[in-house]
């Protein structure tokens, strides 16, 4: 994925940056397309796993729509050429400014988690003489068998609508005339590799629909969010996942009613091996049992190994040792959780070798930060 002349090219670059592959990005879309059009689903890209430009303009350009957790991202979508009318506003906590925002631009649905917010989106939307279109996100509680950080779909976390609630929903919904609910909508967390939880969540969607179906309640969209996950550990085996095995477990077990469209919100599974993140060896510190690589890139630039305790592959690039030695691989950040992998074996490494570290093109550039006053880093590209 990392061609030699991509190396030389990374020499000349000021690290840390990030480093998108989007040949093989654009074979990973042609993979959806083709594994998702006999079935006749439609594929939201989740903006929150990396809004670059580039990237969205890249996504966009395949017909896919959008899927969005902010105002800002809405925008974004829009200023990508997404059309208004295949962007999903998800989000737990959405504000009268972004959910004004949606409005405007008519998007396609409002993913909704709460009877609050069903009435401020009424409210809202009979303040602009509009109908704003709809879907409840359903808490299915389905155990995502992920990193509890990453589950959603569980009666513990904050989201969605709990089944013990489907009632008083409904009557609801029978009052707030500016709201015209056309879907249901499920998202069970991030990061699954067992395909038998996504069957999980097709057979409780066909119990779910059965209870709306008996209140004579039958809507046109069914969204069964995203979560599909990859391969941190080996990216280069398998680096575009399953998707033909996804979309197919879907059609043989979710019960979709006559005319009824199936909706899914992918993210990560999408971007995260296109990208890497690249950085310089600083030092090489002895410690009393492996030695500390210290590298120019930190946890502002790649925040998942010290917010979920999360794995990536590292390589060393340019070292020509034939030794290995253990490292602990850290950054400069003044936090002990700025740690990207301990002890492991890596060519014998000295400063100034080129380290990448594999599969950040999710949720590594979005959700990099400014702690320590550290300037935000650049990306570059292959094509």
């Amino acid at each position: 994925m990392i061609s030699p002349k991509d190396i030389q090219r990374f020499k000349e670059i000021k690290t840390p940056f990030y480093f998108y592959n989007l040949a093989l990005l654009e074979e990973t879309l042609q993979v959806v397309k083709k594994a998702s059009n006999p079935y006749n689903y439609h594929v939201h890209y989740a903006l929150k796993a990396n809004s670059n430009n580039k990237i969205l303009t890249l996504i966009q350009s395949y017909g896919f729509g959008a899927d969005c957790v902010s105002g800002n991202e809405i925008k974004k979508a829009i200023e990508c050429n997404f059309p208004a009318s295949s962007i999903a506003f998800a989000g737990v906590g959405k504000s009268d400014e972004e959910i004004n925002i949606a409005l405007d631009n008519e998007i396609f649905c409002f993913n909704c988690e709460s009877i609050p917010e069903m009435e401020v989106i009424n409210e809202l939307a009979k303040a602009k003489n509009k109908i704003a279109t709809i879907a409840l996100r359903i808490n299915p509680n389905v155990n995502a068998k992920t990193h509890h950080y990453i589950t959603t779909g569980l009666e513990e976390n904050k989201f969605g609508i709990n089944p013990w609630e489907f009632e008083t929903v409904i009557e609801t919904l029978k009052k707030l005339t500016h709201l015209k609910l056309i879907g249901l909508h499920f998202h069970i967390g991030s990061q699954i590799t067992d395909l038998n939880v996504f069957k999980g969540l097709c057979l409780r969607v066909n119990e779910i629909q059965e209870w709306f179906y008996n209140h004579q309640i039958i809507v046109e969209h069914i969204n069964v969010g995203g979560g599909l996950g990859v391969n941190y550990e080996n990216p280069e085996q398998s680096p575009i996942p399953d998707f033909e095995a996804f979309f197919g477990l879907f059609h043989q077990f979710l019960q979709l009613r006559p005319q009824q469209h199936l909706h899914f919100e992918l993210g990560r599974s999408i971007v995260a091996q296109c990208g890497n993140l690249i950085t310089k060896v600083l030092y090489v510190k002895k410690g009393l049992n492996t030695s500390f690589m210290i590298l120019d890139a930190g946890m502002t630039e790649l925040i998942r190994p010290a917010l979920y305790q999360a794995s990536h592959s590292i390589k060393n690039l340019t070292s020509t040792s034939k030794t290995t030695e253990r490292y602990d691989v850290v950054g400069p950040i003044c936090e002990s959780s700025d740690c990207f992998a301990k002890a492991l074996l890596l060519p014998t490494t000295v400063r100034g070798d080129i380290i990448a570290i594999q599969t950040a093109g999710a949720y590594g550039e979005v959700m990099a930060s400014r702690y320590n006053l550290r300037d935000l880093v650049t990306a570059h590209y292959s094509f």
